[in-house]
């Protein structure tokens, strides 16, 4: 999984401030291997070389899928999938941005609020 502390480094790099990151982790079962492969095709989460070969012997699939549904299969049969969602705010630099206050110009000691 993404550590959201990259992110945040990355977006900084970037010249984004105001930095906010997030993520959701939604675990989805599948009926097999097959639907699976097609969800993440329709999210554009396949393989993206250039020069990869276009296809697969039918064997190996249906020996991928088997090995899959036995390492990782539930007990109803379907196959567990894991999907991260990352959320990221950032912000260009502007002069109407807040800007944090100097040090030691708080008027409540953190000390007696917590």
């Amino acid at each position: 999984m993404t550590d959201t502390r990259d992110i945040s480094n990355l977006l900084g790099r970037a010249g984004f401030t105001l930095l906010t990151v997030d993520t959701d982790e939604v675990k989805v079962g599948y009926p097999s291997m097959w639907e699976l492969i097609e969800d993440l095709q329709d999210m554009g989460e396949s393989n993206a070389v250039i020069g990869r070969r276009t296809r697969i012997n039918p064997d190996t699939l249906a020996a991928a899928s088997a090995i899959y549904k036995e390492l990782h299969g539930n007990e109803d049969g379907s196959v567990p999938a894991t999907f991260q969602i990352i959320y990221m705010i950032g912000w260009r630099p502007a002069d109407s941005q807040p800007k944090p206050l100097e040090r030691g110009s708080g008027k409540v000691s953190l000390k007696e609020v917590l």
